[in-house]
This record gives structure tokens, C-alpha cells and sequence, in this order.
């Protein structure tokens, strides 16, 4: 049934989800089975990591073990979908600092902050892979990458904040 979510509907149901992790009302395997098959799927990867990156519960500052292995599970969405969103809350973080819009700027680092840790925590070589691609593409002005930054519109600024974060990552 999750495979066939909007993705409203993910973002939704990633809702009810961290509300019964929060009252602790699911244990670490049903939270991962949970996650799994929403997370197989573009529409399902996107709603959670808005959802779940976004969220007012601290639920994301310390992911949970049935979090982690549901993102290792599908690691092509979940690798993909944090690499552009440590890209995109970058960014966003400069965007919103040169509007002197203090609170948008605040979520969007908390956003590239719990996003770091996900992926330090995941540990995985191919994240790796992609993040280097990313920021050798920043680095060269063309590459792997160059479509998604353009598409965007992401200035210098912003893909230096972008390569900053890459680089925090990994120290």
C-alpha cells in the first residue's frame, strides 16, 4: 500500500508515524518495517525526509536504530534524496540569511544539521561517493551535479555553503 503514496500522503503518514515513535508506541522492528517500504519508493523517500527532517520533535536530532536500518534498506532514494537535501538546506541557509529571515534560516540549518548526522550515522561508502561528486562538481563547474545546481539556481555563495557542508561531514 505505501508504494502507491502521493506524495502528500507520505509526508502524512511520516507524520503519524514520528507521532507513535515520539509516545513510544512502536517498537525498533516496526518502526523500520514501517520505514522500509515507504522509503523504496521517490514519492515515499521524499515525504519522509521532509516530514521527518522538518519535524518540531526532536525525533531527528538522535535517529533511531529501526530509522537508520529502514534508510540502509533502500540506500539508492535514501542516499539520493540526502544528498540534495544537505545540498538544498545549505543553500537555503544563505537564501534566507540574505532576506534577514532569521527563523527560515534557523530551520533550514537545523534541516542540514540533522541531515549531516544521518549520513555520518549511515555510513556508507556510495553517500560518500555521491557527496564527492557533488562537491568535485562545484569545485570544476560541471559534472555529475551540474543539472541539479542549475536547475536550482544556486549561486556561488550558496554552492560554497554547499561544499562547506559536504566538508563538515566528514571531519
Amino acid at each position: 500500500m505505501t508504494n502507491q503514496l502521493s506524495f502528500p500522503q507520505a509526508i502524512a503518514t511520516t507524520q503519524a508515524l514520528m507521532d507513535k515513535m515520539n509516545a513510544a508506541q512502536l517498537s525498533e522492528a516496526e518502526i523500520e518495517q514501517e520505514l522500509t517500504s515507504m522509503i523504496e519508493t521517490k514519492n515515499g523517500g521524499r515525504g519522509f525526509f521532509v516530514a521527518y527532517l522538518t519535524s518540531e520533535l526532536n525525533l531527528a536530532d538522535n535517529p533511531s536504530p529501526g530509522v537508520i536500518n529502514a534508510l540502509k534498506s533502500s540506500p539508492q532514494t535514501a542516499n539520493e534524496l540526502l544528498v540534495k537535501n544537505l545540498a538544498m538546506s545549505s543553500a537555503m541557509v544563505v537564501a534566507h540569511d540574505r532576506q534577514h529571515d532569521l527563523e527560515n534560516a534557523k530551520g533550514s540549518q537545523k534541516v542540514q544539521e540533522r541531515t549531516c548526522k544521518l549520513i555520518q550515522l549511515l555510513k556508507s561508502k556510495s553517500i560518500e561517493n555521491e557527496l564527492q561528486k557533488l562537491q568535485m562538481t562545484i569545485e570544476a563547474g560541471q559534472g555529475d551535479y551540474q543539472e541539479f545546481l542549475q536547475r536550482w539556481g544556486y549561486d556561488s555563495e550558496q554552492q560554497q555553503a554547499i561544499k562547506k557542508a559536504i566538508i563538515n561531514t566528514f571531519s
